[in-house]
């Protein structure tokens, strides 16, 4: 069964620019899925129109629908979808920079109507993030940027999400702190039973701990997969994972005719 679909979709900005062109995907509940592409194919306008985030950059669902535990939300506003059980980690952290990280994790469990467990679910984002412990008095303008990003993914675990959007959680970040944050998203799906939708450059990585990927280009998607078929794939190991057939690294530069070739529609 699917916690979330996707069905046929079509964003326009400013009644002018036409984004996703028929977008559509399924996200299975307790499933890690994928959405990969280029920049500018529509992915973050994807989270966005799921999590009602549009409307405030005169953005619009115009075609298609959006369901989540069978009800439609494409039409209601982005505090409902929060309390219906979506939390978008947005890209680039935007976390409260003026206040503690005590104080930015009390925030994300504002919706709650079980207020009294607040203090113990802070504790259940402390142990999977011991340095948000360490700094938890701390203004959060103040912290690295991987601190920040962990922050940012423990004050969406403190609104208790059926599902979570993550868009670009590798952005920025040391390639060992990369691998530790993906872990802790690994161990967020396994122990919370929390589904997630992951926007993700890191073709690699994203692949490697999701069930099943989607690849997007201009607006719509041009392949799906069960993600150990997609990394399998000659095309995806070319173009998203930069890999020859030899196992070569190839740059992008070398790889131009992709667009004129577009193997995904064959």
């Amino acid at each position: 069964m699917s916690l979330l679909s996707v069905n046929n979709i079509e964003v326009i900005y400013n009644d002018v620019i036409l984004v996703l062109k028929g977008m559509s995907l399924d996200v299975p509940e307790g499933k890690i899925v994928t959405l990969l592409g280029a920049n500018g194919a529509g992915k973050t306008t994807t989270l966005k129109a799921i999590s009602g985030l549009l409307k405030a950059e005169d953005g619009e669902v115009t075609d298609g629908n959006i369901t989540f535990m069978g009800q439609e939300i494409n039409k209601r506003d982005a505090e409902d979808i929060v309390k219906s059980g979506i939390f978008q980690v947005m890209e680039g952290r935007r976390i409260f920079k003026e206040l503690t990280v005590t104080e930015n994790l009390i925030v994300g469990g504002h919706t709650r109507k079980d207020r009294g467990n607040i203090k113990r679910d802070i504790d259940m984002v402390f142990s999977y993030f011991p340095r948000l412990k360490e700094r938890f008095r701390q203004v959060a303008g103040y912290m690295s940027g991987g601190e920040q990003q962990m922050l940012a993914i423990g004050r969406a675990l403190m609104a208790k999400p059926r599902l979570m959007l993550m868009d670009e959680p590798s952005l920025g970040l040391a390639p060992l702190l990369v691998k530790e944050i993906f872990e802790i998203i690994e161990r967020i799906n396994k122990e919370e039973k929390t589904t997630i939708l992951l926007v993700e450059q890191n073709a690699n990585l994203a692949l490697r701990i999701a069930d099943y990927g989607y690849i997007m280009e201009s607006g719509k998607v041009m392949m799906d997969g069960d993600t150990t078929d997609l990394l399998n794939n000659p095309d995806v190991k070319e173009f998203y994972l930069g890999l020859s057939d030899v196992g070569q690294k190839k740059s992008y530069r070398d790889v131009k005719h992709y667009k004129r070739r577009k193997r995904w529609l064959s």
